[in-house]
C-alpha cells in the first residue's frame, strides 16, 4: 500500500499520521516504502480496508507505482 493509495481516497496527511500513531505504525516508513496490506488489515479498521481495496484495484489494473 502506498501514500498514493491513501490519497486516492481523499485522506489527509494529518489525519493519516494520527491514524498511524493510534495503531503504532511507522508513518515515515510508510511514506518511504509503503506498507504491506496485512499490517493495515490487522488493525481491523474500516479505513485500512478501504486503502487496501484501492491498492488492490490499482495493482489489478497493472499500475505498480500508484500512477494511472
Amino acid at each position: 500500500m502506498t501514500h498514493a493509495d491513501m490519497r486516492a481516497l481523499g485522506y489527509c496527511n494529518r489525519g493519516a499520521r494520527e491514524w498511524f500513531a493510534r495503531y503504532h505504525l511507522d508513518w515515515s516508513a510508510f511514506i518511504d516504502r509503503g506498507i504491506e496490506a496485512e499490517y493495515l488489515l490487522a488493525t481491523g479498521d474500516a479505513m485500512a480496508k478501504e486503502v487496501v481495496a484501492v491498492a488492490q484495484q490499482r495493482i489489478n489494473a497493472g499500475s505498480i507505482n500508484g500512477q494511472q
